[in-house]
């Protein structure tokens, strides 16, 4: 029949609960029609693929990264191994960008964790001097909620000993008053309007260049978490779509930029219809800070602190003008909260709403949920309020984890099998580009680390919350999709999209520890072929 693509002789993970495994799948019109055993296809006309017993799962749907600063950063000076492993080797990164881009002009950094540095302390403004001290100089920590600046940003700025904390903000200082350049979540503010902004036609090639990674890692949807600068995302988003950025796209504003003028959030003008390749989901509000970083609110001290529990970064004000907006919008409200008790403070207060989003939406989400209360878990399941986690935190951050909290905590964060036994919608994701991995939105390492609780330096981190590969799979395809909304994505049935990845290995028979060996050769995106690995 004309229009009918076959794809037959398949290993097909459709992450459905009532028809997990298919042989083959019919698609029309970018639409699957039908999934299931090759003798029982409805038709057998049309052009036929064969995957020639390949392992094929439904296209990953990250439902948290930071797509256009993830695309931005990329140009940036990566603070990672195996090129930098100490502050002199930082300092020696400045001066060559220096030297490539000439004096006066910013020089920006991504993805220091002071726990992979040699010294074992975060860079301060000295550090960053070494390098270079005539052009401002400005780093941002792994975790994305600290920067650190050099004395001429300082400057620029109007930062000294008399500037005050910002509210949900920390200006570190040294012994004599003086800050020390890093600047501690809504600190970070005091920064960004100094820093030029990336023009729209380079922010759009890096979308182009990143839509392509994504591909070759089976990425078929994300979700924008908000900017940090408060600039407006859509335009950069639809003009890449027009130039050929295949994935779909949720985002979300930050209310930050928006609660006193709320007038100003076009976004949601004409754009929320989550059937189109571009949509707005929400809001996003940063409830607290980072683990990795010492800022996420807890019930308990940091080890190596003297009593610090991490921070509040929202006031209760803007917690209840974003549910208000949300609700009077019917929009959905995502939450950033890592530590316990800012995940409490958002569950507890989301489950006193009624549901405000269409059937099927999670009206709230929270973000990370590193360290969740019993009780926490039962409210949101009770509530349907989705929790969306990231797996390449432990992996990828272990030893800023065990630093902070100890082992025997380490062995309690991301309660992953506790979570589901309490039924709560759950979604995986990476929060790229915030971790400390050199790839960051590849999803393998996420699934390696949901499967083994092992760390990349092999540090257990709670074995007993581990969950199968099927299980992961689905958290990362059907949750996913789910948690953010993605109208008809997250698995192969009929009347999805025809979204799919075909896998260099089987997945689900490898050996654990090799699942982050696994590669994806072509991708699919509405039944089009967007990807093919070459090889040999």
């Amino acid at each position: 029949m004309a229009g009918n693509h076959l794809f037959i002789n398949g290993k097909i993970f459709t992450s459905d609960p009532q028809n997990p495994w298919a042989e083959a799948m019919l698609v029309r019109g970018g639409q699957i029609l039908w999934a299931g055993r090759r003798e029982d296809m409805p038709y057998a006309e049309g052009t036929v693929t064969d995957f020639r017993g390949r392992t094929v799962i439904p296209g990953f749907v990250d439902a948290h990264m930071h797509p256009v600063m993830l695309a931005d950063s990329r140009k940036q000076i990566v603070i990672m191994p195996p090129l930098i492993r100490s502050l002199h080797d930082l300092a020696q990164a400045i001066r060559r960008r220096r030297r490539e881009q000439g004096p006066g002009l910013w020089i920006e950094g991504w993805g220091y964790d002071e726990q992979a540095l040699k010294e074992k302390r975060p860079p301060s403004r000295y550090d960053l001097d070494a390098g270079c001290s005539d052009a401002p100089v400005s780093i941002t920590r792994t975790c994305a909620h600290i920067c650190c600046v050099n004395s001429m940003a300082l400057r620029l700025a109007g930062i000294d000993r008399n500037t005050p904390d910002p509210p949900g903000g920390e200006i570190e200082r040294d012994e004599n008053g003086e800050p020390t350049g890093i600047l501690r979540e809504n600190a970070r503010n005091l920064i960004t309007p100094f820093i030029p902004a990336v023009s729209r036609e380079n922010q759009v090639e890096n979308l182009l260049e990143l839509g392509e990674l994504l591909a070759s890692q089976g990425i078929t949807a994300i979700c924008d978490m908000g900017s940090l600068d408060g600039s407006d995302s859509m335009p950069v988003y639809e003009e890449a779509v027009r130039r050929g950025f295949g994935q779909r796209i949720g985002i979300y504003y930050m209310w930050d930029f928006y609660a006193e003028h709320p007038e100003d959030l076009h976004g949601l003008e004409g754009r929320t219809d989550r059937r189109g390749q571009i949509f707005t989901a929400g809001l996003k509000l940063i409830g607290d800070g980072s683990v990795s970083g010492r800022t996420a609110w807890m019930d308990r001290p940091y080890q190596n602190s003297a009593g610090d529990c991490g921070l509040p970064v929202c006031s209760d004000a803007q917690l209840e003008s974003a549910i208000a907006f949300c609700r009077s919008h019917g929009s959905q409200l995502s939450v950033h909260a890592m530590g316990t008790r800012a995940i409490t403070r958002v569950v507890d207060r989301a489950a006193k709403e009624r549901a405000w989003t269409e059937e099927g939406i999670p009206y709230v989400r929270v973000e990370h949920v590193t360290l969740p209360t019993e009780e926490s878990m039962k409210r949101a399941a009770e509530h349907g309020i989705a929790f969306v986690t990231q797996p390449i935190f432990p992996y990828a951050e272990s030893a800023s984890y065990l630093y902070n909290l100890g082992a025997e905590r380490f062995g309690e964060c991301y309660p992953i099998k506790r979570m589901l036994e309490n039924k709560v919608p759950l979604a995986f994701s990476t929060d790229a580009p915030a971790t400390f991995w050199p790839v960051p939105s590849d999803p393998f390492p996420g699934l390696k680390a949901a499967v083994t609780r092992r760390a990349a330096d092999s540090t257990d981190f709670g074995a007993d919350q581990s969950v199968d590969i099927g299980t992961a799979v689905a958290l990362y395809t059907r949750g996913a999709a789910q948690a953010a909304g993605f109208a008809g994505s997250g698995m192969l049935r009929k009347g999805y999209r025809a979204d799919f990845a075909v896998l260099n290995g089987d997945i689900f028979t490898i050996h654990p520890e090799n699942i982050d060996r696994i590669q994806v050769m072509e991708t699919y995106i509405g039944g089009a072929q967007v990807y093919r690995r070459q090889e040999g």
